[in-house]
């Protein structure tokens, strides 16, 4: 099936960037090695290029990932076009600090929490930090509505500056407001169980993705999907399902928490100390505020938990790049060595 590229959103910024006789395609599902992508010929299947393969060895998040625009020739992605937003986590692999992109070139970022058993603040905060960062736009979407009551002030007052809608797939309840115009992308965040890939099915009119109903003994989901994937929408809007997420850590977050935590930022301007720790000290706006209920008290833990791992995560970093800055000297240094011998 042909495919217009401006419809998937390509423009004219990554036309710009795209290589001489090389074909823009976007990337829909990524595998070892290999990814399936989207051109106007339609959907094919490209191997990474040698050059590609060697620059991610030492920079992982330059690897394709879904969503991105690459430029493909001769059924081979020679380079991946500059990504105008990108949602990155942590890396899982432990021990190492580089991060890992979920998804590339997003417009909004569905955040997927069930109102069964109940409604999570924290991971809300957690993947909106991660949403904000991406340079998206995030949307709240609380799912199986029709199941439970859902307190939206407390959801509203956990995500300050972003839209939340109260979600149900099985009446269609807030579908509306989740609808894509054509050319705009979505990505789906969430956990196992939360609703994603039936959100997903509903959007789409259809049973694009697969589901299954959660455990009975515990309340938790199944790894139904297991892979990211790109899908068309039948009204021309793009929608990226993902697996669910046990872990989110926190990648060079900082500006994202900030705007997650615009209240207590604000307050925290406020403090009589510039280094205030608004623990005990005199004149602390945060914690006046907390005693007054001005602001919930689990709200300034959950932001002293995710400023810590911001730090801890960026202290990581940090020695990473020290580590690599000194393996090049050392390499450079041993090559002008090598240099001037007889």
């Amino acid at each position: 099936m042909a495919l217009d590229p401006s419809l998937l959103g390509f423009d004219d910024a990554l036309r710009a960037a795209l290589e001489p006789n090389c074909v823009p395609a976007r990337v829909s599902r990524v595998d070892r090695g290999a990814c399936d992508v989207l051109a106007a010929d339609g959907e094919t299947r490209a191997s990474y290029s040698g050059p590609l393969k060697r620059a991610a060895a030492s920079d992982p998040v330059s690897l394709p990932c879904v969503g991105d625009w690459v430029a493909v020739c001769d059924a081979e992605v020679r380079a991946v076009l500059p990504r105008r937003t990108s949602i990155v986590r942590a890396g899982v692999t432990p021990g190492v600090s580089h991060g890992q992109v979920l998804a590339a070139n997003v417009d909004l970022v569905y955040i997927a929490e069930p109102a069964v058993p109940s409604v999570d603040l924290g991971r809300i905060e957690r993947l909106l930090a991660l949403a904000w960062e991406s340079g998206a736009e995030p949307v709240v979407v609380i799912t199986k509505t029709d199941l439970a009551s859902v307190d939206e002030s407390a959801v509203a007052a956990a995500a300050p500056g972003a839209q939340v809608v109260l979600a149900s797939s099985l009446t269609g309840a807030g579908l509306d407001a989740l609808q894509l115009a054509p050319a705009r992308t979505a990505v789906v965040l969430g956990r196992s169980g939360a609703g994603k890939s039936t959100l997903v099915n509903a959007l789409a009119g259809t049973d694009v993705m697969d589901t299954q109903a959660i455990r009975a003994a515990d309340g938790r989901g199944r790894h139904t999907t297991v892979h990211r994937e790109l899908l068309v929408l039948p009204g021309g809007g793009l929608i990226i399902d993902t697996p669910g997420l046990r872990s989110v850590g926190l990648y060079d977050a900082a500006d994202g928490l900030a705007q997650v935590f615009a209240d207590v930022e604000e307050l925290a301007a406020r403090c009589r100390f510039v280094d205030c720790a608004h623990d005990t000290e005199p004149g602390c706006a945060v914690t006046d505020a907390v005693a007054s209920g001005e602001l919930p008290e689990r709200r300034l833990a959950s932001w002293r938990k995710l400023q810590r791992e911001a730090v801890w995560m960026a202290s990581r970093t940090d020695a990473r790049l020290r580590a690599e800055q000194t393996r090049q000297w050392k390499i450079r240094h041993r090559a002008m060595r090598n240099r001037g011998r007889p």
